[in-house]
């Protein structure tokens, strides 16, 4: 079977300038595409973001300000996008904003909402207004979730919700655009080593799970993109609507059999 070839196709990235985002970018931009890089608030560093696409060998990367949860701001940007491409190849969700909570007196009706409006919405208002703005869906929709929903983290559970509901809204749109030139799934991640890390969990928490669950429990930003890129390459149409963990299988270990069989090793007693 021919991989699909990226040469010259837009690829659309939300929250593209950092971690998961960009290492994505620069995965898709070594194949051949014509990468766009959204960003927010002026928190991109542009050149070093050039820079490193050049220093990849990919094609200059288009950056571009635009809140994920402004409509008319998405709508600019994919009218951007129509002037360089019929369609968009490949969309890829990765924005998330956190809102921390601590305990139940923390939890707020608009700390959810927004959790919602930036973590969650958007999968579904890119690849509507994409079908308005081009006339046509994204070949392919890829979704960057966690396993927040299935798996306890400290302060984290609005954004463990909005992961769970772009999940769900990732089957029915599977459902509804099932006749539709359209694949859509989600990436759901273990800890990504990016530093959204040490904001969201604090600045031991990268040593201590380093300490007691090892290195491996913890995923490379690139890692992630090479697991979109394979989504989108044509090997694996047959997939869709499909929640897929990316986790080097570390989940089937993470248990106190393992701490126990190092216990030796971590200087564990009881």
């Amino acid at each position: 079977m021919k991989l699909n070839d990226f040469r010259g196709k837009a690829v659309v990235i939300t929250g593209g300038t950092k971690g998961i985002g960009l290492a994505t970018g620069l995965v898709l931009g070594k194949q051949g595409a014509h990468v766009y890089l959204t960003h927010k608030w002026g928190s991109a560093d542009e050149n070093e973001v050039r820079r490193k696409f050049k220093d990849a060998g990919a094609p200059e990367p288009a950056i571009v300000e635009a809140d994920v949860a402004v409509d008319e701001e998405t709508v600019a940007l994919l009218e951007r996008v129509k002037k360089d491409h019929d369609a968009v190849e490949v969309f890829v969700s990765n924005v998330c904003i956190v809102q921390p909570a601590n305990g139940i007196e923390s939890y707020k009706r608009r700390s959810l909402l927004k959790s919602l409006e930036y973590s969650a919405w958007p999968f579904v208002a890119y690849i509507q207004h994409m079908k308005k703005v081009l006339g046509h869906y994204p070949r392919y929709a890829v979704g960057i979730s966690s396993d927040g929903p299935v798996r306890y983290f400290s302060h984290y559970e609005f954004v463990a919700v909005s992961k769970a509901v772009m999940e769900t809204l990732c089957r029915y749109l599977t459902h509804h655009l099932r006749g539709e030139d359209i694949r859509l799934n989600m990436l759901r991640t273990r800890n990504v080593l990016t530093d959204a890390i040490e904001e969201i969990f604090g600045p031991v928490y990268r040593g201590f799970v380093g300490k007691y669950a090892g290195e491996e429990y913890f995923i490379e930003p690139e890692e992630i993109g090479n697991c979109v890129l394979a989504m989108c390459s044509g090997m694996l149409d047959a997939l869709n609507g499909q929640i897929l963990q990316v986790d080097k299988g570390i989940a089937f270990a993470d248990s106190l059999m393992r701490l126990m069989d190092n216990r030796e090793k971590l200087g564990m007693t009881y």
